[in-house]
């Protein structure tokens, strides 16, 4: 029998629990993946918590990294022995042992680890269509990033750095700006000591800043509004803090014509073309060197109610692996 943590009940972390499950072989269009390692994303706390609805009972998790154990009639893009990784539904990357589409599976270059692909692949795209797709930064641009210290912001730090950004970043605690500073950062404000706002404008002599990305939410929303210029963009693309509160959208004009979008990795890479593409820019950055994977935290994958409780009382930094 496979191992995989699963939930009855939405709730706190305690709904998590480790079970025992059949699984097959696989069927037509499936392959059968062993995960070697198990990316932790702040979207499964939404799922497990039931801000995003989900049909219950359920498995957890939409990233992993692993091989290939066997394919299913029909398949020809994988064979068994093919290491893979990805960041994707269906749910339940949180196990040891699981079915999935082989069209949303991309193989994992010989150079980046198990653990390496299972921690960047949701965390490395949502950095790659951000940057490269929802607001294209380009060299002299000066931009502010939330939260520069977790999983996405110390990947997109870099990744804007070597598009020629100035990279302003949000922390919350000394020891988060330092690692923010070495990953990218040309300015760190630690917003628990600092009106993030105020710092903007004074960093950017007034102007303000062209794009926020922001995967707090409730808490920084408006400030953020506040640090665009004319015509800037708000890129809304989580909240780690709360869901932002209906707001009077006449605000984006009186603030200057500012733009606002709330983005998905599930919308960007519905194409498995754009699935693709996405993946190999992440690799393509990692394999140079542009861009360092941070696994600052390690938990068994029975331990995942606590991986849970440590992430949502901002405890990790960098990317958080589960290890069946």
């Amino acid at each position: 029998m496979a191992k995989a943590i699963r939930f009855h009940t939405t709730g706190g972390p305690e709904v998590l629990a480790l079970e025992e499950v059949q699984v097959g072989d696989p069927g037509p269009g499936q392959v059968r993946v062993r995960n070697h390692a198990i990316g932790l994303n702040y979207i499964d706390t939404y799922q497990r918590s039931g801000l995003y609805k989900i049909e219950l009972p359920s498995g957890i998790g939409q990233e992993g990294a692993g091989v290939v154990e066997a394919v299913g009639p029909g398949v020809t893009s994988l064979k068994a022995g093919d290491r893979v990784a990805y960041a994707t539904l269906p749910l339940g990357a949180y196990s040891d042992l699981r079915l999935m589409p082989p069209d949303r599976l991309v193989n994992l270059p010989e150079g980046i680890s198990f653990e390496e692909g299972a921690a960047m692949m949701l965390q490395g795209m949502t950095a790659e269509y951000l940057l490269r797709r929802t607001y294209k930064v380009k060299q002299g641009d000066t931009i502010l990033f939330h939260a520069a210290a977790g999983g996405v912001g110390l990947i997109a730090c870099q990744w804007a750095k070597a598009l020629g950004a100035t990279v302003i970043g949000t922390a919350g605690s000394e020891e988060k700006a330092a690692l923010a500073k070495a990953h990218g950062c040309d300015h760190v404000i630690v917003y628990t000591r600092e009106n993030f706002t105020e710092r903007v404008r004074e960093i950017t002599n007034g102007k303000g800043v062209p794009v926020v990305y922001d995967g707090v939410g409730k808490d920084t929303f408006m400030g953020s509004l506040d640090c665009l210029r004319p015509l800037g963009m708000m890129v809304l693309y989580g909240n780690a803090s709360g869901p932002v509160p209906p707001f009077d959208i006449g605000l984006l004009m009186t603030k200057g014509s500012l733009f606002l979008t709330r983005p998905t990795l599930m919308t960007y890479n519905a194409k498995r073309e754009d699935l693709v593409a996405s993946a190999n820019a992440l690799f393509e950055v990692v394999l140079a060197g542009k861009v360092k994977i941070e696994i600052n935290q390690r938990y068994a994958l029975k331990d995942a109610a606590q991986s849970h409780r440590d992430l949502e009382a901002r405890k990790t930094t960098g990317s958080t692996i589960l290890v069946p």
